[in-house]
C-alpha cells in the first residue's frame, strides 16, 4: 500500500496518560486532546519533511480511519502533521 499526493498513511500509538501527581487518565479526558501520536507507515511521494517510519503528533480530529490488511490506520494530509519526532 502506497500512500498518493500529500497524504500520509499513518497507525495512530494508544499511549497511557498520567497527569502530574501520576494518576492515570480516563479515555474520555485523553479523547479531548487535540494532537495525537502516530507512526508513518506510508508518506506520499509530494510529501517532502516526513519520511516513513517517522513518529510524528497530528490534530486527532483529522483525516479519517481505514482498515487496510485488517489493522486500523489513519489516512491524513501532511498539513494535518504539527510535530516531526
Amino acid at each position: 500500500m502506497q500512500a498518493v499526493n500529500k497524504y500520509l498513511i499513518i497507525t495512530p500509538i494508544v499511549e497511557e496518560m498520567k497527569t502530574e501527581s501520576g494518576l492515570l487518565m480516563t479515555s474520555n479526558d485523553t479523547s479531548q486532546i487535540r494532537y495525537k501520536k502516530g507512526v508513518v507507515v506510508s508518506a506520499g511521494v509530494n510529501v517532502d519533511a516526513i519520511k516513513d517510519g517517522d513518529t510524528i503528533y497530528y490534530d486527532g480530529h483529522a483525516g479519517h480511519k481505514m482498515l487496510l490488511n485488517n489493522e486500523p490506520h489513519t489516512i491524513i494530509q501532511e498539513r494535518d502533521v504539527v510535530v516531526v519526532e
